[in-house]
C-alpha cells in the first residue's frame, strides 16, 4: 500500500467504500471504479506535483502570466492514459463527456478539489467546464467544431466575460458591455473584470454577456452572449486582479476592455436576447462543481487539522492538540458539518441529473449558500490549530481559504440566493396559516365532539382582591 493513500488507523479505504449510503444506488459500476482511480491520481500523482506546478509558474508577473508549467502536460498524458478526462459533461444532456451523471462527477470533483492542478490536469477545470457545456449545449456545428473541440481536447483555454465593474453585476441585467450589430458583424464597446483565465496564454476564446437590445420591454430578452477570439483588435487586458494578495497566475482574473472590438455575426450563440437563457444553463451545474471541489478542500483541511492536532513535536501546555477538549469538538463539529453539506450537494446533483438547473433551482442556490460557509469553518479551525503557520505559506490553508471565499461571491453572491430562497418559500406562508387554522378548527370541533372543554386547562382566572372603588 502506497503511503500517499494511507487515510486512516486502518489503512486506505477506497473512495469507492465511502460514497454515502444514500447515493450509492445512483453511481454505475464504472462510476465507482473510476471514483477509486480519481483517487489515487489526485492523491499519488497531483497534490505532490502542486509544489512543482507553484515554482514552474515563474516569480515576475510578466513571467506569471506567461508561463505554462510542464508538469501540467504531463499530468494531462496521465490522466488521458487512464481514461480521468472530461468526466464533467452528464451524460443524460451531453454525448461529448465521459458518460458519467452530474451525481458520480460531484463524487469525482471532491478529490479535484483537493489539488490545485487535479481540475486541469483532467480537463476538468472552471471555467473551461462551463464554456463547454455552453457550446456543447448551445453552439452550432460551426462553433462546435472551431472551439468545443479544442477544448475537450484540452488544447486551449478560454475565459466566461460577465461581471463589469461599473455596475452591480449581481443582477446581472445591470450589464452594460454593448454588443451592436453592424452588417455581418457585431461591434462590442465596454468593460468587463473578475474575467478568470484570460490571463492564461493558452486562453484562446472569451465567451462574453452583453446586451444587444438594451430597451426591449422584457428585461430578461436584453443580453446575448457572442464568442470573442482572444486576438481580436480592440481588446486590451489592463490588470489582473488579485484575491486576497494571491493572483491566481497563469489563469488569473482579469480587467479587459473592448474598444470597437469586431467579431463575425456567426459568433452569436442561440441568437440575439438568448443570453439570460444561456449563463442559467452554464451556471446552474457550475455551482454544483464548486460545492462539491469545496467539499474536498473541507476534507482537505481537516485532514491537516487532524496531522497538526497529532504532532507529538506539538505540546502547549505540555500536552498534545488532541488532548485538549475544544479541538477533538471542532474535529467532530468539522466531520458532522462536512458529511452534512456533502449530502446536500449530491442531492442537488440527482435533482438536476433528474431534470436540468432549472429543475433544481431551490437545491442548488441551497448548497451555494452552504457549503462555501462549511468550507471556510473547517478552514478557520485547522488554521487556528497551526497558529502562525496556519496564516503563512508553510501551509496550503491560507490560500485555500482565500480561495474559498470568493466561492460566496461568485455564480451570485450569498445575498442573491438567499433572497431567492426566501422569497420562494415565504410564498407557501398564506397556505400554512389556512392550513394551521383549519386543524385548529377541527380540534374544537373534535373537542366538543367527545365532551371536552375548550378551556386551556391552565387557565386561572386568579384576581388579586376585591376591585378598586375608586
Amino acid at each position: 500500500m502506497s503511503e500517499l493513500l494511507v487515510n486512516s488507523h486502518n489503512g486506505h479505504i477506497k473512495a469507492s467504500d465511502r460514497v454515502p449510503a444514500i447515493a450509492r444506488p445512483f453511481v454505475s459500476e464504472k462510476a465507482m471504479r473510476t471514483l477509486d482511480l480519481v483517487e489515487k491520481f489526485v492523491e499519488e500523482e497531483c497534490i505532490p506535483a502542486d509544489a512543482v506546478y507553484l515554482r514552474q509558474i515563474g516569480e515576475t508577473t510578466q513571467q506569471r502570466f506567461s508561463s505554462h508549467p510542464a508538469v501540467i502536460e504531463d499530468l494531462k498524458t496521465k490522466a488521458k492514459k487512464l481514461g480521468l478526462w472530461n468526466m464533467f459533461l452528464p451524460k443524460n444532456h451531453f454525448k461529448e463527456g465521459a458518460g458519467f451523471s452530474n451525481l458520480e462527477y460531484g463524487l469525482m470533483a471532491e478529490y479535484l478539489g483537493k489539488s490545485r492542478v487535479a481540475s486541469e490536469a483532467t480537463n476538468c477545470a472552471a471555467p473551461d467546464t462551463g464554456n463547454m457545456e455552453v457550446l456543447a449545449k448551445y453552439g452550432n456545428e460551426q462553433q462546435k467544431r472551431k472551439w468545443l473541440d479544442p477544448l475537450l481536447n484540452g488544447e486551449i483555454r478560454s475565459a466566461f466575460l460577465m461581471t463589469e465593474p461599473q455596475v452591480a453585476s449581481s443582477d446581472a441585467t445591470n450589464i452594460e458591455l454593448s454588443i451592436r450589430r453592424d452588417g455581418d458583424h457585431y461591434v462590442l464597446n465596454g468593460q468587463k473584470w473578475w474575467s478568470s483565465g484570460a490571463g492564461d496564454p493558452r486562453c484562446k476564446i472569451y465567451i462574453v454577456l452583453g446586451k444587444t437590445d438594451p430597451n426591449n420591454k422584457d428585461k430578461y430578452k436584453q443580453q446575448s452572449v457572442i464568442l470573442v477570439p482572444h486576438d481580436t483588435p480592440g481588446i486590451t487586458i489592463h490588470r489582473m486582479l488579485s484575491v486576497f494578495g494571491y493572483d491566481d497566475a497563469p489563469h488569473g482574473h482579469g480587467h479587459l476592455s473592448f474598444n470597437n472590438v469586431r467579431v463575425p455575426a456567426t459568433n452569436m450563440v442561440l441568437g440575439e436576447g438568448r443570453g439570460f437563457e444561456i449563463i442559467q444553463g452554464r451556471l446552474g451545474p457550475g455551482r454544483i462543481h464548486h460545492a462539491m471541489r469545496s467539499i474536498g478542500q473541507a476534507e482537505k483541511a481537516l485532514e491537516w487539522f487532524l496531522a497538526r492536532i497529532n504532532d507529538p513535536r506539538k505540546k502547549p501546555f505540555g500536552e498534545m492538540l488532541h488532548k485538549h477538549g475544544i479541538m477533538l469538538e471542532r474535529v467532530a463539529r468539522s466531520r458532522i458539518e462536512i458529511d452534512s453539506a456533502r449530502l446536500a450537494v449530491l442531492n442537488a446533483a440527482i435533482k438536476i441529473d433528474e431534470s436540468d438547473a432549472k429543475g433544481a433551482l431551490k437545491e442548488i442556490a441551497e448548497v451555494k449558500v452552504l457549503v462555501p460557509e462549511v468550507n471556510l469553518t473547517v478552514i478557520d479551525r485547522a488554521i487556528q490549530a497551526y497558529g502562525g503557520a496556519g496564516v503563512a505559506q508553510d501551509t496550503p490553508l491560507a490560500n485555500m481559504y482565500a480561495t474559498g471565499r470568493t466561492m460566496r461571491i461568485v455564480d451570485g453572491p450569498d445575498e442573491v440566493h438567499l433572497l431567492q430562497l426566501g422569497r420562494n418559500e415565504n410564498k407557501r406562508g398564506p397556505a400554512h396559516m389556512n392550513r394551521i387554522e383549519a386543524q385548529k378548527r377541527k380540534g374544537n370541533e373534535l373537542c366538543k365532539k367527545y365532551g371536552i372543554s375548550l378551556t386551556d386547562p391552565l387557565h386561572l382566572n386568579r384576581k388579586s382582591g376585591e376591585a378598586s372603588k375608586l
